[in-house]
């Protein structure tokens, strides 16, 4: 796919007033197309997490504009953005934050089921998308008994569960040894290509983002682009 499914175009996001005001974002612009993979790197504390959350409609950006799938966000109420944001953006943590008390498989097919689809369909999807992520054999097990690499897996398979158009992770190998952090980085690069989402991926490991299709940075409040 090639159409632009997510667009940020002049966002302002600053925090406090007067004297201690702190500008993050100052007139950022940014597109991410269908299938492309965008790395986000930047030091910490110039605003990636405040990036990614304008970009998934979590907070709001003092001026400027947000459009997931050519919809223009700015002036929808609250509600709205919800369920835009619930239909069309798939979330990864640095910390997997899968739900103990169930099996991976179900915390795959949570989020389908509560999209509405029956127990049959989404427990199918759930096992095309952990066998695609090289995980289907620990379906039946819990998060505990999962090591690492797995449970991260499982937590992009949750998060790719209902077909998201733009998928946003914040340090998603942040946790992982080097090797496994390969695996899952990888393993989410494929999906992001076999969906067709648009994927802006926060990471501070260089050797990661330059697999990525472009990498851009926070500089003075802007997206510029980044070559590392």
């Amino acid at each position: 796919m090639s159409d632009t499914q997510l667009v940020l175009r002049g966002v302002h996001r600053h925090y406090g007033d007067g004297d201690t005001i702190v500008r993050v974002l100052e007139s950022a612009d940014l597109t991410v197309k269908g299938g492309e993979l965008v790395a986000l790197v930047a030091p910490s504390g110039a605003g990636k997490s405040t990036l990614l959350h304008i970009s998934g409609l979590l907070e709001r950006p003092q001026q400027g504009e947000v459009e997931i799938l050519g919809v223009p966000t700015s002036h929808l109420g609250d509600r709205a953005r919800t369920m835009l944001r619930r239909t069309t953006v798939g979330y990864v943590y640095q910390f997997h934050h899968l739900l103990p008390e169930f099996t991976a498989l179900e915390n795959v097919s949570i989020p389908q089921l509560i999209a509405g689809k029956s127990q049959a369909d989404a427990d199918k999807r759930s096992h095309e998308l952990l066998a695609m992520l090289g995980v289907d054999s620990r379906a039946a097990h819990r998060p505990a008994e999962l090591s690492g690499g797995e449970q991260q897996r499982v937590a992009i398979a949750r998060a790719a569960a209902n077909h998201p158009r733009v998928v946003l992770a914040d340090e998603p190998t942040g946790n992982l040894d080097p090797a496994t952090s390969d695996l899952v980085f990888e393993a989410l690069r494929q999906l992001i290509r076999d969906e067709g989402a648009a994927a802006l991926i926060a990471t501070h490991n260089h050797d990661l983002a330059r697999r990525a299709d472009r990498i851009v940075t926070l500089r003075d409040g802007l997206v510029l682009p980044h070559t590392l």
